[in-house]
């Protein structure tokens, strides 16, 4: 029976069991996509990351990073790519401060900021910006449990931006109903941060037809949450609070169409994932 590593690292977390969890496992080759979807679903975490070292390693790339959550793959994902980079600068190029991935999303890069293992990692990430909805989903409301006082639109998200924090913190959406509401996409609510707070937004994001109600810190919603909050706050650096159950801490620095993600991560385990004898592209142990 086959094995390969398996990681289990808490991203944008200060602490361990904070955070969002997220597994990464290294494999010498793709195996059936279908085995990735059911590893990830035997997981249960909001994702699962896998790497393959890239054969064509180029001046952008030195490995390539697929993404599933339980149920299906998503284009991106922040706190996995996070939790990858850490395992790629820490265990598989050791001496490297710089991580690159070949994704669905293009080139991303992920560099450490210090020398240290718990050091930040900083991602650099595609900008999503949203604009204004034509009209509010129908439902949303309803499903969310209260009334936004604005919605807009985002690559493959709804965002509703509530006036008071606490009103983001307190929702309790009915996630059968908001399902029907949101499709394929997912709902990213947020509100200004409390005025005591160093903080300067707080956000949740639900994504019940990901197989996610709640995604406890989604590093891919701040790539609309930062420039949403930066052009209101008129200055490219804001810092936002996922209000999870969890809770997770994100500093953002838009650049025009990229906007670098920074936050540190917590490795809790570590083993050997053991996998069926027929695997096309994972070799006998």
């Amino acid at each position: 029976m086959p094995s390969v590593p398996l990681f289990q690292v808490d991203a944008f977390a200060d602490r361990p069991f904070a955070g969002n969890p997220a597994a990464v496992i290294p494999l010498p080759a793709w195996p059936d996509d279908a085995l990735l979807q059911a590893v990830a679903a035997e997981n249960n975490l909001s994702e699962t990351a896998f790497l393959v070292a890239d054969a064509k390693t180029s001046a952008d790339a030195d490995h390539h990073l697929r993404w599933f959550t339980p149920a299906i793959e998503v284009d991106l994902c922040g706190h996995a790519t996070l939790a990858a980079a850490w395992v790629v600068m820490t265990h598989l190029r050791p001496d490297s401060t710089r991580a690159r991935f070949r994704t669905r999303s293009g080139p991303l890069t992920v560099t450490r900021e210090a020398a240290a293992d718990s050091a930040a990692l900083c991602m650099d990430f595609p900008a999503r910006p949203a604009r204004p909805a034509d009209a509010q989903p129908t439902g949303l409301a309803e499903s969310l449990g209260a009334t936004p006082a604005q919605v807009l639109e985002a690559p493959g998200a709804v965002l509703a931006v509530f006036t008071a924090s606490e009103a983001v913190r307190t929702l309790n959406p009915d996630m059968r109903a908001l399902a029907q509401v949101l499709g394929d996409r997912f709902a990213i609510v947020t509100a200004p941060a409390e005025a005591d707070s160093a903080d300067d937004f707080v956000s949740r994001v639900f994504a019940p037809n990901h197989g996610i109600d709640e995604d406890p810190v989604t590093g891919s919603a701040h790539c609309t949450l930062a420039p949403y909050w930066a052009g209101r706050l008129a200055r490219p650096d804001v810092t936002g609070f996922q209000a999870s159950r969890r809770g997770g801490r994100i500093r953002c620095h838009v650049n025009g169409a990229r906007v670098a993600l920074t936050g540190t991560v917590v490795p809790i385990l570590s083993g050997l994932l053991m996998l069926p004898d027929d695997n096309p592209g994972v070799p006998p142990s």
